[in-house]
């Protein structure tokens, strides 16, 4: 039987690694060798396997040994990759290597590359300078891509911050059960270390931020310097510009927690006043808004992304509809754009596809936290591979509110105020 010895390193016991290794050889009908074992003694110290494994013929070997690459496993097989030359235009050769998220080389030449820009889902092509991650739509004719097989191998995801980090508390089961207060407080130290290390911060928002009344709260931390890129939807923006001009999300009143009179319009209108400016800055700068995620988006000069959906109204005049470009935008915010720096934290709050979305682009070195009230959507984008992914089932308002209250206090008081007397007091009709 055609055969290979494997190895992974790493918290491969604590975290789990392991099992799911030899389940995944069990699952393909393999057989398997425990060859070496060698168990870290403190949590500072990896662990290291070695596994020989064979399978009924050389084809089902290599998709295996590929399926395991996910879990951080490399072959000791060391050849250079195999290399095709792409004939289409927005597809790959038939056999090309798919990507996971970690840190990735190919060995070109007898030397091993990094990949740049790691992404799960992806191609690698090999160019003069190195080699990248290319999504299937950026795929072009000519191009040198890595076929599936040897000459490949990743560097799996290690325990953040050992266990006195911020996230060692949090990188357990998701639960609903958890202390939120630690939750907020281990959120909070992680994105000031963040910051204090000169990389990004992105939010990935649903309709359920401002829904919840949070959006004076997310205004807060924009102004504080702890939103540096937002991705959202068209109901974010809309929802957000609706609140700010008439006092209701959705038509309901943020005030009274009941729809308003006629309350139904008031998304609609809303979006139609923008539509008539063209842009959230000529809206602003004609004072149809003063305040809120949109307006503090635009005048501190923040990142943001409003996707659009099939079933969005209007759309909003910056909402972009081509996906493949929201792709390309999205990915270019997490690696940084005009010389700024890349994201080097993830928050997804009230948002399951984007969120899924996001967490698909981003490299598996980014820690990411998903907060919602559902824990479907938490379980959800942590089995869809995003080794990062730390969960916290909690309501989104009230843990932006808490969030805000630790980061940003002296932001939050005036804008909370100012938005409750402007929210108050609304009764625009356009």
């Amino acid at each position: 039987m055609p055969s290979e010895t494997i190895s992974l390193e790493g918290h491969i016991m604590d975290s789990g690694t392991l099992v799911r290794v030899l389940d995944e050889i069990v699952a393909a009908g393999a057989d398997f060798e425990m060859l070496d074992l060698k168990i870290g003694m403190r949590a500072d110290n990896a662990s290291v396997a070695r596994i020989k494994i064979s399978s009924g013929s050389e084809s089902d070997l290599v998709a295996l040994i590929e399926r395991l690459g996910q879990h951080g496993v490399n072959t000791e097989t060391i050849v250079d990759a195999t290399l095709a030359i792409a004939d289409l235009d927005g597809a790959f050769p038939p056999g090309f290597y798919s990507t996971t998220n970690l840190d990735t080389q190919v060995r070109v030449d007898g030397r091993w590359i990094e990949v740049r820009r790691p992404e799960m889902d992806c191609g690698v092509v090999v160019e003069d300078d190195g080699a990248r991650t290319v999504p299937m739509a950026d795929v072009r004719s000519g191009m040198q891509v890595v076929m599936s097989g040897f000459g490949i191998r990743v560097t799996p995801p290690q325990r953040p911050d050992g266990v006195d980090g911020s996230f060692s508390f949090m990188s357990s089961d998701v639960s609903s059960e958890k202390p939120k207060a630690l939750l907020v407080e281990q959120v909070a130290a992680q994105m000031r270390a963040v910051k204090k290390s000169a990389q990004r911060i992105l939010w990935v928002a649903g309709p359920a931020v401002v829904h919840t009344g949070s959006a004076p709260d997310l205004g807060a931390l924009i102004r504080a310097g702890y939103v540096d890129a937002l991705f959202a939807g068209n109901g974010v923006a809309a929802h957000d510009i609706e609140s700010n001009m008439f006092g209701t999300s959705l038509g309901v009143s943020l005030t009274l927690g009941v729809a308003a009179d006629h309350g139904h319009e008031h998304h609609i209108r809303a979006i139609n006043e923008i539509r008539r400016h063209g842009s959230f800055a000529a809206a602003i700068e004609a004072g149809v808004f003063n305040a809120g995620i949109v307006y503090e988006l635009v005048t501190r000069g923040a990142d943001y992304i409003f996707g659009g959906s099939v079933r969005d109204d209007g759309p909003l005049p910056e909402v972009v509809t081509d996906m493949t470009e929201v792709q390309r935008q999205l990915r270019d915010i997490i690696w940084g754009r005009d010389g700024q720096a890349p994201v080097g934290f993830c928050i997804v709050v009230g948002t399951m596809l984007h969120g899924i979305a996001t967490g698909n682009c981003l490299p598996a070195h980014v820690p990411l936290v998903c907060v919602d009230i559902n824990q479907a959507t938490v379980t959800k984008l942590m089995d869809r591979g995003s080794f990062q992914s730390i969960g916290i089932i909690t309501d989104v308002g009230l843990f932006i509110r808490e969030l805000a209250e630790k980061l940003a206090p002296e932001e939050l008081r005036p804008v909370r105020e100012d938005a409750q007397e402007r929210i108050a007091g609304s009764n625009t009709v356009l």
